[in-house]
């Protein structure tokens, strides 16, 4: 009862006009973050942060705090809702937790249901607002209790265990899908690495001393893949331009849609606390959860709307549990979150188990101005469905042009390095090839994700444990995690060859 009671006094801060008006900025310009492709919140942030300090000058220090924290944490978690809107309309992620509503949001649109994809992808965040904020009240201490018990051993196991699920987004074909997988992970390996400071897989050349630019991969997969499929099949004939059919979901597609964005908001936030998952792995396996447990697999892929509302309403919710260590430990759980930890330093707040004590107002009002932060984004995203969903019904030769230029603004925004740019070209070539032999794109890119971050905790348990593997089976939470896996990938075939059993048995 006492954190309902700080809560209503954070809705006491959070309804302060000015707070208000810093909430609406921070969400508006945290949309036009997510819709450009290779900006992200991290940038969005990063950018804002000078930006508040000319912002509350003149305002008493812990007013000016809370109100800078207000419009941050608004940018974070609005760049998180339109990421979603290009990634339906145009199939280019706004950012990397968006890669995965392009599966099924793209498909959606080509079918004339543009307007409930998006219109479920605003539900299913707002949602998730309200139950990451419901978790941050209640469940900030135990979850930040649990969070500390992961090492590096237990990280390593969940990100295998992520790994073997990408088998969940294997389309027709397992062994593809694992193919995929592997590319993804020998791209990640590109760069120096961060342990013995060897270059490798960079042939001298110092642009690639960083590692390939996810973004510029994901980008160039599936946006200028798709433009160079569509100028190959030309596709822009009598008819092939898509409708826009319903601008809201209909009752079945509710229907469908609220066990998928119930489960991605708890996996999403769950997800979230862990240091280092974020929202991309969240998307990633709330989707796996999906097809998982769909009675219709086979839709996945072809315009499911569970495979937008489960990713959609998975990354906003880890958003909001992401600041939970933040808060409570004063450990960042992404890059967005460790630069939200350099602005409450500046403004001399020190996040840490102190912080609900000795700064009770910006605790307690950024959490309440998230619920008014989500409202505001239903309220400001609703109504512009249908001025989003016309975009998709634009003639191609428009529309392509567009395509091609938010995609190169947005890659080379990151960087500023020309080189990205031929990478995002290589990219959207050998997207359009993998596409045309049905070779799944997601896994690649989970693959190259996940990689640098598996290498980096398996290296450091075995620096802990002196090189001794049995580590990873010693660490009983370690030790579930990789027998789940192992489960994962052999279940399937179990089945599949049960299945072939019997079929001859019944030729027979």
């Amino acid at each position: 009862m006492e954190s309902l009671e700080y809560l209503m006094k954070g809705f006491l801060v959070a309804f302060q006009w000015h707070n208000l008006l810093f909430a609406f900025v921070g969400v508006l310009i945290g949309t036009a973050v997510g819709v450009l492709p290779g900006i992200g919140p991290m940038s969005g942030v990063a950018l804002l942060i000078p930006i508040t300090a000319t912002m509350t000058g003149g305002m008493p220090p812990e007013h000016a705090a809370t109100s800078a924290i207000i419009l941050l944490a608004g940018i974070y978690y609005g760049a998180m809702y339109g990421g979603s809107t290009t990634s339906i309309l145009l199939n280019t992620p706004g950012e990397s937790s968006s890669v995965v509503t392009t599966l099924d949001g793209y498909q959606m649109a080509r079918q004339g249901k543009a307007g409930s994809a998006l219109a479920i992808a605003a539900i299913g965040s707002f949602v998730a607002g309200l139950i990451a904020l419901i978790g941050l009240v209640f469940l900030s201490e135990p979850l930040s209790d649990l969070a500390l018990r992961f090492g590096p051993a237990e990280y390593f196991s969940l990100m295998v265990l992520g790994l073997c699920a990408v088998s969940g987004l294997a389309g027709k074909s397992m062994t593809k899908a694992l193919i995929m997988t592997v590319f993804g992970l020998l791209l990640g390996t590109i760069g120096v690495d961060n342990v013995s400071g060897v270059a490798r897989f960079t042939f001298d050349m110092p642009v690639l001393y960083q590692g390939l630019e996810f973004l510029t991969v994901a980008v160039g997969l599936f946006a200028l893949g798709e433009v160079f499929k569509t100028l190959l099949v030309r596709e822009d004939g009598p008819g092939g331009i898509p409708r826009v059919g319903r601008v809201l979901p209909g009752r079945d597609d509710l229907k469908r849609s609220a066990p998928a964005i119930l489960r991605g908001s708890l996996l999403g936030f769950f997800v979230g606390v862990l240091p280092g998952a974020g929202a991309t792995m969240a998307s990633f396996f709330s989707y796996i959860l999906e097809k998982k447990w769909s009675k219709h697999p086979e839709r996945f892929g072809k315009g499911a709307i569970e495979g937008v509302a489960g990713p959609e309403s998975a990354n906003n919710a880890a958003s909001g549990g992401a600041l939970i260590p933040l808060l409570t430990l004063g450990i960042p759980g992404s890059g967005t979150t460790a630069i939200l930890l350099g602005a409450f330093i500046m403004y001399n707040v020190q996040p840490g188990p102190l912080l609900f004590d000795e700064h009770p107002m910006v605790a307690w009002g950024l959490i309440a101005s998230m619920f008014v932060g989500n409202v505001m984004l239903l309220i400001l995203n609703l109504p512009l469905v249908k001025v989003f969903a016309k975009i998709i019904v634009t003639p191609r030769r428009y529309l392509l042009p567009i395509i091609i230029a938010i995609s190169v603004f947005g890659v080379y925004a990151v960087q500023i390095n020309t080189f990205d740019l031929i990478l995002l070209v290589a990219f959207g070539v050998i997207g359009m090839v993998l596409a045309r032999h049905e070779y799944p794109l997601a896994p690649l890119v989970l693959g190259l994700v996940l990689g640098p971050m598996i290498e980096n905790n398996m290296r450091r348990a075995l620096t802990a444990s002196n090189g001794d593997f049995m580590i990873f089976l010693e660490k009983p939470i370690s030790l579930t995690f990789l027998l789940l896996a192992l489960l994962w990938m052999i279940l399937p075939l179990v089945l599949k060859w049960r299945r072939k059993g019997i079929l001859s048995e019944e030729e027979a």
